[in-house]
């Protein structure tokens, strides 16, 4: 009889062994995700507020597009993120609002990268290319033009 209980242990530490190999992977996966997942939603947020701030400097006359620019950019290192590139930060002039008014639109195209989730998605569709490349963040702002 002694002998049965023991075998019945040993099964019972197997079971909880393969539950627990089971499991934790998938916790670890939701974890990171969340992780992730709200870095890129952070990344959002400065990148919307870069083009507001750069939209601000740019309805008042006499701004030139390489000032808005560097504002946009000064945001974007402010809140952790790197600086854009010229092609990177579009800055379009007198769009046509709604009656006689114009505005400014200030549009910006960020290179985000998930850096455990991108790794992951490599291992597991090695071959396709796209997969685990960064994706394009776009972010813009309009402000009517001052007169």
């Amino acid at each position: 009889m002694v002998m049965h209980m023991t075998r019945f242990k040993t099964n019972e530490r197997g079971a909880a062994l393969l539950e627990a190999a089971i499991t934790v992977p998938i916790i670890l996966l939701i974890s990171v995700g969340i992780f992730e997942f709200g870095r890129a939603y952070q990344t959002w947020q400065v990148l919307t507020n870069a083009a507001r701030e750069g939209a601000r400097l740019a309805v008042i006359s006499g701004t030139t597009d390489d000032a808005v620019r560097q504002r946009v950019n000064a945001y974007l290192t402010g809140g952790g993120l790197s600086a854009l590139s010229t092609a990177q930060i579009g800055v379009t002039r007198n769009v046509a609002l709604t009656g006689a008014d114009t505005g400014s639109r200030i549009q910006l195209d960020y290179p985000f990268q998930f850096m455990v989730l991108n790794p992951v998605v490599r291992l597991v569709a090695p071959g396709d290319r796209t997969t685990g490349a960064p994706i394009t963040m776009r972010s813009s702002a309009i402000m009517r033009n001052e007169m």
